[in-house]
């Protein structure tokens, strides 16, 4: 016997969820901090010498090139990341759940949530 999928196992995956995101989130970034006090890492006196460049390019690859070396900023960085996706994987999973439930008006309200914030995020390095 199948069971049916209800509004209560819908809250309660959600919330696991959004439990969950914020846990790894807040974790990487604690690893990050500690790894960042071992570096012996300092402020720097003026912020022009933090020059990453402009380009989301320069940026994301600056990120990348130094989450592979393990970088302890790099590390804080993935953990704000994570607690950023986590809403956005929280409206993924409601519009999957919602699609379960045959909820079509949740199912495109969810959509144009998820749409408005994709475009938000991928157009947030426009200058």
């Amino acid at each position: 016997m199948k069971k049916n999928f209800t509004d209560v196992d819908l809250n309660r995956s959600v919330g696991n969820l959004l439990r969950l995101g914020v846990v790894l989130s807040v974790t990487t970034s604690l690893i990050g901090f500690i790894k960042l006090f071992l570096e012996g890492f300092k402020m720097p006196k003026k912020y022009s010498l933090l020059n990453i460049g402009s380009s989301s390019e320069k940026v994301w690859g600056h990120f990348w090139n130094s989450l592979c070396k393990g970088e302890g900023m790099a590390i804080i960085q993935l953990g704000i990341l994570l607690l950023i996706f986590t809403p956005l994987m929280r409206i993924i999973f409601a519009l999957v759940g919602y699609l379960k439930e045959k909820d079509y008006v949740y199912v495109v309200i969810s959509s144009i949530v998820l749409v408005i914030m994709a475009i938000s995020f991928f157009t947030g390095y426009a200058h």
